[in-house]
């Protein structure tokens, strides 16, 4: 399912779903100016490397620093086309309408907080992988679950392919997002007897970045907005 849009207008500006928008953008772009060899040195640089700092002896061997600014970096990195335009194409349908209802700054701590939380969560279930973890869709999914939880009734306009023929239905959001999670977390079960390196997609950093969202999001709601 490829989500097209949601039904709810934006009641402001999204300044900081676009302003995230362009920061992923521009690192992408500078990726792309990168040898594989460069690109790789800027993933371990920057991407979350578990094993930085559950294994000393490898940290030690590769010449490696544990930086704990890799918990929040990694999540403006990504590995090719389709990992940046799906990640950033999902941000802009639900983020302007979490943003509407945080505000500018409690969103933009929001989003950092579930991008941290991703991390954390990627990291405790594969402490002892060698293989850097990027990407948006953990900070992504915590905002998806705060989206269901503050616009549970909206629908999101959706390109269905029904044997190989695109059909576009709308909806409704608890439905979309809550059958995507449920994706994630069955996949993660299945991967959990597997190495990451073997896995290729961060399923945890989804999971604990979509519970996150689910469990604080009101929290960071704006002081004159109850959500019912």
């Amino acid at each position: 399912m490829i989500p097209l849009r949601d039904i709810i207008p934006s009641q402001k500006t999204p300044v900081i779903t676009y302003t995230i928008i362009a920061l992923n953008a521009i690192v992408f772009f500078f990726e792309l100016t990168l040898t594989e060899a460069e690109k790789h040195a800027l993933f371990l640089t920057l991407g979350l490397v578990p094993a930085k700092f559950s294994n000393p002896q490898y940290s030690e061997a590769a010449g490696f620093i544990p930086e704990y600014y890799t918990f929040f970096t990694n999540i403006f990195l990504h590995g090719g086309w389709m990992h940046f335009i799906m990640n950033m194409w999902a941000l802009w349908i639900f983020g302007d309408n979490v943003e509407d209802m945080m505000g500018h700054l409690k969103y933009f701590l929001f989003y950092i907080l579930m991008g941290f939380i991703a991390s954390l969560a990627h990291f405790i279930i594969h402490i002892q992988s060698q293989i850097p973890a990027i990407g948006a869709s953990g900070a992504l999914a915590g905002v998806m679950a705060a989206y269901m939880r503050l616009f549970p009734a909206s629908r999101i306009v959706t390109l269905v392919p029904i044997f190989f023929y695109p059909m576009i239905f709308e909806i409704p959001a608890f439905f979309y997002i809550g059958f995507w999670f449920l994706t994630q977390l069955l996949s993660g079960a299945m991967t959990l007897p597997v190495r990451a390196e073997a896995v290729g997609i961060a399923f945890w950093a989804h999971i604990g970045g979509f519970a996150g969202g689910f469990i604080t999001y009101r929290l960071f709601l704006e002081k004159n907005f109850k959500n019912k």
